[in-house]
């Protein structure tokens, strides 16, 4: 049976997508970005039971060596995430497709759709493919996004299901430098501008989103070479400053914001190069 550690769930999102949402967040990512709003999410629990020690509520045990969360004894104080030696989070459940159809059908007449997030969403695309199936089943009115950082090449053969099954995709394009995306994130770009410019060709691109550094990034270079490929048509940009909140303290002092001036300029820009829906946040 297939299952998946998800990190949380809120019901009811105006971000994650077009109208209220159900959006869906996995833990475990395949890019290590230094500016991780939440790097907890990243990796997977090791088991080490260090955060056991320092849960005053008791909400964390241990089961068979595993780790064992109890969020209904949580007082959500996080001192588990803060003592964790790999900036992980204990406060994980497993979920089957059968778990998460039972926490959709509680709101679905409330939400629009439904988002996967992470953590890299991506990366449980099986299961994903699966939940999506039974969704459009059960709920034909719902329809189903996934937000992602790219990482993998969604043109081969093992992703096409996947992709056919979603309505649209969410992509973070977060450097167009390789060397820069390389030093922000751990790992190549190659695959992220592949999806951009295949997931626009097959009509599923609903939404590209460039977070903006001051002075670590060329930010113009991303917006100009995005707002090209974009252009003339109904995918939203959406630029999005960058703020330290949530992001771990050794890289959050490495890292400025950007002014309101200058992500003005970069939506300008993307604007002359005739894209059509921008929005800064």
């Amino acid at each position: 049976m297939l299952s998946a550690k998800i990190n949380k769930i809120i019901k009811f999102s105006n971000v994650d997508g077009p109208g209220n949402r159900m959006a869906i967040f996995f833990q475990k990512c395949n890019f290590n970005c230094e500016y991780c709003h939440n790097p907890e999410t990243i990796k997977e629990c090791i088991n080490c039971k260090k955060c056991i020690e320092v849960c005053e509520s008791k909400a964390l045990s241990e089961e068979n060596e595993i780790i064992c969360w109890d969020n209904k004894k949580c007082c959500d104080c996080d001192q588990c995430i803060k003592t964790c030696p790999i900036d992980s989070s204990p406060k994980t459940i497993k979920y089957s497709i059968t778990d998460l159809l039972q926490e959709i059908e509680r709101v679905k007449f409330f939400i629009k759709g439904i988002t996967v997030s992470g953590g890299e969403s991506s990366l449980n695309f099986e299961f994903i493919t699966a939940l999506f199936k039974k969704v459009k089943e059960l709920w034909p009115h719902l329809d189903c996004f996934v937000d992602t950082n790219g990482g993998v090449d969604f043109q081969l053969e093992v992703y096409k299901e996947f992709v056919e099954t979603t309505d649209a995709f969410m992509l973070d394009i977060k450097a167009w430098d390789l060397e820069e995306h390389r030093a922000l994130t751990g790992v190549s770009n190659e695959n992220v501008i592949k999806n951009l410019i295949y997931l626009k060709s097959i009509n599923k691109l609903f939404e590209v989103r460039t977070v903006v550094v001051k002075d670590v990034l060329n930010n113009a270079l991303t917006v100009k070479n995005v707002s090209k490929i974009i252009s003339d048509g109904a995918i939203r940009y959406k630029i999005i400053k960058y703020r330290s909140f949530g992001v771990r303290l050794d890289r959050a002092e490495k890292l400025r914001s950007p002014s309101k001036e200058e992500l003005m300029e970069l939506e300008k820009l993307a604007k002359s190069l005739n894209v059509k829906s921008t929005l800064i946040i």
